[in-house]
């Protein structure tokens, strides 16, 4: 492999570990400025002086605060999240539950948004200050600017209430038996168990969620491809190809599209955090049965420990879904190995 290459990527990573750090000092700090007592929440609303402060015993809350943060560093390194109050139940089984079906919704939400942004961002570029490119460039501004929450009621009152074509919430109806799991997403478990029906009615519980996630992502893409698609169908090499007779799809998919590509990837790797994040919005708008949900009832209950584990989720996914774009930058760009 070559020097440079691996220089940059090393540098990569070890940036990706300080961001790693940093989270974990966050969350830490939050939980511990947090207003509720979590000893009195522990204890229960009945509890009396000495029921509170032994709760405060059993959960290390006595000890001083570097006492208290390297006990949270270590019981992370060993995958530890802390338990509960409101359940009883370990985080990390409570995330491991909820975490698919979020992942899944999300998977979904970026897949329609490449599907369709990117062939509207180059369609936009081809027909620059046609009607067109002004009507694919209001759908782009108002994909940014729709409040999701206000978006997902507009879609349930249209699609769910009015028309009755899909439902207004959860993952399946009540009377759906799921598939046994095999990688915990439900509409791939359907489909490696050959159950299409369930398939079906899975994929129109999860449409309208995730277009609601989709539609900033898909803005996004939208506007920065046909950004750079237009660069790049002036650039010297896209006029020598049609000097020379090069097929002209081929010059826009191939060569004109693959340069453009570069800085949609980025937008595709702060998309994918941010999308992870909006998903306490959707998924409490759709009763969806997720990360996002589960942070939303636990804030609510006052109990700190399921939302500083789901923060920790999402921060991985944005820290590891922008290290692998840094990643592939410089595997596909050799001008960011260098420095």
């Amino acid at each position: 492999m070559d020097r440079r290459l691996t220089a940059y990527l090393l540098r990569r990573v070890a940036l990706a570990g300080v961001m790693l750090f940093g989270l974990v000092c966050m969350t830490f700090v939050i939980a511990n400025v947090a207003p509720n007592d979590p000893a009195a929440l522990a204890a229960g609303p009945d509890a009396g002086r000495s029921q509170i402060e032994q709760a405060r015993r059993d959960y290390g809350l006595d000890r001083p605060l570097p006492e208290q943060f390297w006990r949270y560093v270590s019981d992370l390194a060993r995958g530890e999240l802390g338990r509960s109050i409101a359940t009883g139940r370990s985080v990390g089984q409570d995330l491991a539950r909820y975490f698919p079906a979020t992942l899944e919704l999300c998977l979904l939400a970026m897949l329609i948004g490449l599907s369709v942004g990117v062939p509207l961002g180059v369609l936009s570029a081809l027909m620059k200050d046609h009607w067109v490119d002004h009507l694919t460039r209001i759908f782009a501004v108002s994909g940014i600017a729709l409040p999701p929450f206000w978006f997902g009621l507009l879609l349930q009152l249209t699609f769910a209430t009015a028309l009755g074509w899909l439902p207004t919430s959860g993952r399946l109806s009540v009377m759906t038996e799921p598939p046994d799991p095999i990688t915990g997403l439900l509409l791939t478990d359907a489909l490696l168990r050959g159950q299409w029906g369930v398939f079906g009615e899975g994929l129109s519980y999860i449409l309208l969620p995730a277009i609601v996630l989709s539609f900033p992502c898909l803005a996004s893409i939208l506007r920065v491809n046909r950004a750079e698609m237009v660069e790049a169908l002036r650039a010297d090499y896209v006029m020598s190809a049609h000097a020379h007779g090069v097929n002209p799809w081929r010059i826009v998919c191939v060569h004109a599209l693959r340069n453009a590509m570069l800085p949609t990837l980025a937008i595709i790797g702060l998309r994918w955090g941010w999308m992870m994040s909006s998903t306490v919005l959707v998924e409490t708008v759709f009763d969806w049965p997720g990360i996002g949900l589960y942070a939303v009832s636990s804030a609510i209950a006052g109990d700190f420990k399921p939302v500083m584990g789901v923060t920790l989720i999402i921060g991985l996914n944005f820290m590891a879904a922008n290290l692998i774009v840094d990643l592939l930058y410089g595997v596909l760009d050799p001008r960011l190995r260098e420095g």
